[in-house]
């Protein structure tokens, strides 16, 4: 399986760089990034929740501009129409009878859709916007369409307070706060905001939307059946703390397991993948619950090649990662190493190699990446 998914393992490298990329740019928002990333391969919707002035927009259009494919956003009023989202009626096809919507450059033909202010969204629109963030699917009339979006994003400075609303919010599998960041890295956010302004600035990476629907494909390949067992006490567990964790959610949540492995360049779901169900809090006040219920069990896990957010931990240190990649050569290269300790160092050196992908710096990365592939000579010849 590891052979059908090498093309597969060159998009996962690159979606991390332009991951990478982001992190530079947005300082301290490491998390809503990955999970962006997560829920774009995954393709399930995510949903920030923030004040203003917290680069919740900004965000999501510099994933846009570094996702090549088509993009949609709107900022939502009590007055939007459905027409404002989905287009007009084609007055053509009107004058023949036939009710048909004018699509161009609207939701139903964007790889990325944006909605800010989500929870503004009215009774007109409610219904549309249920069925296209629930099932990609666009009707209106006897007009049926699959949307191609792989990834919806929805924004707001409150939760829903409408029970009308709740069922539009539960659409968002992945909820996340966008917070202000550390007064200690302001610096860090000054320095990185003023670096956006200067011109000739370092070509940035980018992905095509075709190459995340060929990883969203590549999915099923992910084999979930080791961690099922522990996944299934763990929604358990939730629920009896009064976390409303559905089937259906349930169910879905199982593509993003698949997805954090798969960004890890594995094909086996892994415990410490369900980190994500960190995120499925639909209060204020069950965001320390669930975390402490889910991070009993992620935190356990001590299997390599976890992903960065497993541990809530920020990017790997390059320091770190050099000293690690000197040990495992020194050790390799001493004659006395033992068949069982050479192996020991192949699963430390994959490990490595992971946590080195998400090294947010280019040049960071590129310098620990050459002793790492050395090692990696080494060990093939062997």
């Amino acid at each position: 399986m590891e052979n059908l998914l090498t093309e597969e393992w060159l998009l996962v490298e690159q979606l991390n760089r332009v991951a990478g990329h982001l992190k530079s740019t947005f300082v301290g928002k490491d998390d809503i990034i990955d999970l962006m990333c997560l829920c774009l391969v995954g393709r399930e919707n995510l949903f920030l929740l923030g004040p203003p002035g917290t680069a919740k927009s900004a965000l999501v259009r510099a994933l846009a501009q570094r996702l090549q494919g088509n993009t949609f956003e709107y900022l939502l009023t009590r007055f939007t129409e459905p027409n404002e989202l989905f287009g007009p009626f084609d007055i053509r096809q009107l004058r023949e009878g036939n009710l048909v919507t004018n699509t161009d450059g609207m939701l139903p033909e964007a790889h990325l859709v944006f909605l800010d202010e989500l929870l503004n969204a009215n009774s007109a629109i409610l219904n549309s916007l249920l069925m296209v963030l629930n099932e990609r699917v666009f009707r209106r009339g006897r007009e049926t369409r699959a949307l191609p979006a792989l990834l919806m994003v929805g924004a707001s400075n409150h939760l829903p307070e409408d029970d009308a609303l709740q069922a539009l919010f539960d659409r968002f599998l992945v909820r996340v706060h966008c917070d202000y960041v550390a007064p200690d890295a302001l610096t860090d956010v000054l320095e990185a905001g003023w670096n956006l302004e200067r011109p000739g600035a370092e070509q940035a990476p980018t992905i095509a939307a075709e190459d995340i629907l060929r990883l969203q494909v590549a999915l099923p390949l992910v084999d979930l059946r080791p961690v099922r067992p522990l996944y299934t006490d763990l929604i358990r567990k939730l629920r009896l703390a009064g976390v409303a964790v559905s089937d259906r959610r349930a169910v879905k949540l199982q593509r993003l397991l698949a997805a954090s492995a798969l960004l890890c360049r594995r094909t086996t779901v892994i415990s410490s993948d369900m980190w994500v169900l960190r995120y499925i809090w639909d209060t204020d006040e069950q965001r320390e619950v669930v975390g402490s219920i889910v991070d009993a069990v992620v935190h356990a896990d001590d299997q390599p090649a976890q992903h960065p957010r497993a541990a809530g931990r920020d990017a790997p240190d390059a320091d770190a990662l050099l000293r690690e990649i000197g040990i495992l050569t020194a050790q390799w290269d001493l004659p006395e190493t033992s068949p069982a300790e050479r192996t020991a160092i192949k699963d430390q050196l994959r490990y490595l190699h992971g946590r080195a992908q998400w090294l947010a710096n280019d040049v960071q990365r590129a310098y620990v990446q050459e002793p790492l592939d050395a090692l990696w000579q080494k060990v093939l010849q062997a």
